[in-house]
């Protein structure tokens, strides 16, 4: 009579607990400032459990089976977890397989006289706990990309602040490469100020934008058209002598667009478009 696996493992569910933890936490690269002893040996519970609780003699050498959707559940929310806590794919690939250590070293014990069950058990034990490895880093390179994705659309929000510099005037200071996708989100944020503020100067400073070739120049002037269906004027600052010469090289026509070489002649010049005057005053002393 074939040897029972499902019931061998669950008879020894405490041992393949406490030797799958003891190699987890003999890991010298375990982050501890990432997941407590506690939370590890929970999280690790809950996985053994629902394996233990659906693997059977029949879906053993079934790693497609229905039967394993619990399971992948549960790995793949503990790869998505931990792709954002800031574990490395080798910490989550450890977690795995070492839980295949632990299965095998028991089963391995367990049948010891009986080295044809032994192998043919060991062999699908492998090839199933292998499927899910390959799960779990699908599931946490995903959760990487998310992770990336996300940040650099806050890096994006972050390096397009639109600055209200002075009533009806914003300013847009642009650091880096500009590309569509980043165009888009200048557009979004400046657009959307002018809205909140009711201001009717733009000024777009480019002094951090390393070089302009034409496809930056479109981005440009696309966001100083759609500033102007919004009823408000743009102006475009920063504008180096060798940016102002690759302009020229280019063919670009910059003509309709007021452009300043610095953010304080923008600022200048906007001040004289709302016709007003800015003094420098001298207190005297007392």
């Amino acid at each position: 009579m074939p040897t029972d696996l499902s019931k061998i493992l669950r008879k020894k569910r405490n041992d393949i607990l406490e030797l799958w933890m003891k190699q987890q936490l003999q890991d010298e690269g375990l982050r501890e400032d990432l997941i407590s002893n506690v939370e590890l040996r929970e999280q690790s519970e809950e996985l053994l459990d629902v394996l233990l609780k659906t693997l059977t003699a029949e879906n053993l050498t079934h790693a497609h089976s229905d039967d394993f959707e619990p399971v992948i559940e549960i790995l793949s929310g503990i790869s998505i977890s931990r792709a954002k806590q800031g574990f490395s794919p080798r910490e989550t690939g450890v977690y795995i397989f070492s839980l295949k250590d632990a299965l095998l070293s028991i089963l391995q014990a367990e049948l010891k006289d009986n080295f044809q069950d032994l192998f043919q058990l060991t062999l699908g034990l492998n090839k199933l706990i292998d499927h899910f490895s390959v799960n779990t880093f699908e599931t946490f390179i995903k959760g990487r990309e998310e992770v990336i994705l996300r940040q650099t659309d806050e890096i994006a929000e972050i390096s397009t602040p639109v600055i209200r510099v002075w009533d009806n005037i914003l300013a847009l200071p642009i650091i880096g490469t500009l590309d569509s996708s980043r165009t888009q989100v200048v557009m979004e944020n400046l657009l959307q100020e002018i809205v909140d503020t009711g201001s009717s100067i733009a000024i777009l400073d480019i002094s951090g934008v390393p070089a302009v070739d034409s496809l930056v120049a479109q981005h440009l002037i696309k966001t100083v058209s759609a500033t102007r269906l919004m009823g408000a004027e743009c102006i475009i600052s920063g504008i180096r002598p060798e940016i102002a010469q690759t302009v020229v090289h280019l063919g670009i026509d910059l003509s309709n667009i007021v452009t300043k070489a610095t953010l304080s002649s923008a600022l200048r010049h906007a001040f004289t478009m709302l016709q007003l005057e800015v003094k420098k005053v001298t207190f005297k002393e007392k």
